[in-house]
């Protein structure tokens, strides 16, 4: 398995993104994932890509985006997880916490001090990862669900190794 940056709006991204979306839209009978999202949003140093190939394909897919204190919820230092996504085939392979300790490095190496995600009640497989990585659920919601019933959010302080 090869982990490589990438933009986020680079052909094998988007492959990856469309497949999400699509599961997104299997566990909640709607349109996907609509927060508003841009390919600067995960350049360096305020964010980063991740796709892992195998054999040349792209398999999965993690990045993470800078954060300020806002009206969407977010603290200064957050640093956000977005687009963590295994294809079927390749679950189970400890990709997902491979993407997500590169990310918390890299995050961490920018200087953010929270790493912050949401995800929805009907990804059980994703609250598991987060919540076996060290991340605590929220009592305070943000982002773009963050009045949606389904919602979860969790964080996880990024302290110095």
């Amino acid at each position: 398995m090869d982990v490589r940056p990438m933009p986020f709006d680079h052909p094998d991204a988007v492959k990856l993104n469309d497949q999400v979306q699509l599961e997104y839209a299997e566990r909640y009978s709607d349109d996907g994932d609509v927060t508003p999202l841009d390919a600067s949003m995960f350049e360096p140093p305020n964010g980063l890509y991740l796709l892992v190939y195998d054999d040349g394909h792209p398999v999965a897919s993690g990045g993470w985006r800078s954060h300020e204190e806002n009206d969407e919820g977010y603290s200064d230092g957050d640093a956000e997880l977005k687009r963590m996504y295994v294809i079927r085939e390749a679950r189970g392979q400890g990709l997902a916490r491979r993407i997500l300790a590169a990310l918390e490095d890299d995050a961490r190496a920018a200087g953010r001090t929270r790493m912050v995600l949401e995800t929805g009640a009907k990804q059980p497989e994703a609250i598991a990862l987060y919540l076996s990585s060290g991340y605590e659920l929220c009592a305070r919601k943000f982002g773009h669900y963050r009045e949606f019933e389904d919602s979860r959010c969790f964080a996880k302080l990024l302290s110095r190794p």
